[in-house]
């Protein structure tokens, strides 16, 4: 783990999320504890080489430090917030995105765990010696670039590997199979994102889903911690929030586009999210440097 600091550190010197050449890979740096910072974080394993954070999925919050990794396989809207970061030991984290295919093809080869299909699409647990030790190799495959393109897709294949058989590996398993019922949940993922400012009908996305209304509404609370109208409303409240920072747009202007009709019920649906008023939660995020789940 003190090697996974020690490169990521070297390759992540200034504040924030790093996206290296290496394909999937990401480094984060931040030098004193932040805010929460919702984002909508896709399926990748999380290892944290240096301080802690603390991670809130709907009502659930998740903390984890450098003994520890987080395992997202599905698409969830969450807010993070290192809790553990200074100038002389900051936050250190190490993203590895995860490739369905791959988990499919390992699948294979390893039988099903014991405990069965894991419901939460969010999973935290200890960092063996042998994934931190995978971890490092592909972060310092980012000195040797003339080695990547051949060393970097085995590196990663044993990373999916190691999840396959950790204890999460329930959970990882149904990110490769495309008859689960995580697989299930997230078409209906993928149809709320791509309808999120349209009128919702559950009908509709349980037809996406290839479920009934009470199934879908049953296994997505159990994957998403949240229904499915809850995490339409995340998902427009979070590019309301994108639209007023990174494209200047007004408040009412924002909610209009992501689909609110009701000036008001934005306002208040926002600060009940964020914490303040769009407008001045806008204002406050741009003078202020980005932080990244």
């Amino acid at each position: 783990m003190e090697k996974l600091a020690e490169l990521i550190a070297r390759h992540a010197p200034d504040e924030g999320m790093h996206d290296m050449p290496i394909p999937g890979l990401a480094l984060f740096k931040l030098s004193a504890p932040t805010e929460g910072v919702p984002v909508l974080h896709q399926p990748a394993v999380c290892i944290i080489a240096q301080g802690a954070k603390d991670v809130l999925l709907a009502d659930e919050l998740h903390h984890y430090d450098a003994d520890c990794h987080l395992v997202v396989s599905v698409d969830l809207p969450l807010t993070g917030r290192v809790v553990q970061a200074s100038a002389e030991k900051p936050y250190l984290c190490v993203r590895v995105d995860l490739e369905p295919a791959l988990i499919s093809e390992l699948m294979l080869q390893q039988p099903p765990p014991p405990g069965g299909e894991g419901a939460r699409g969010l999973h935290i647990s200890r960092t063996t010696p042998e994934l931190a030790d995978a971890a490092a190799r592909l972060v310092a495959l980012a000195d040797r670039p003339q080695d990547a393109a051949v060393l970097a897709p085995l590196i990663r294949r044993e990373i999916h590997y190691r999840l396959l058989t950790g204890d999460q590996a329930g959970m990882v398993r149904q990110i490769g199979a495309p008859d689960s019922r995580l697989a299930q949940v997230s078409r209906a993922i993928a149809w709320i994102r791509e309808t999120f400012d349209r009128p919702f009908s559950i009908e509709a996305v349980a037809r996406a889903a290839g479920m009934s209304p009470s199934a879908l509404h049953q296994h997505f609370k159990a994957v998403t911690a949240m229904s499915p109208l809850q995490y339409q409303k995340q998902l427009r409240l979070q590019e309301a929030r994108r639209l007023m920072i990174g494209e200047a747009r007004d408040a009412q202007a924002a909610g209009f586009e992501v689909g609110y009709e009701s000036p008001s019920q934005f306002s208040r649906e926002y600060a009940r999210l964020f914490g303040a008023p769009p407008a001045r939660d806008a204002a406050r995020l741009r003078a202020e440097a980005p932080a990244y789940v």
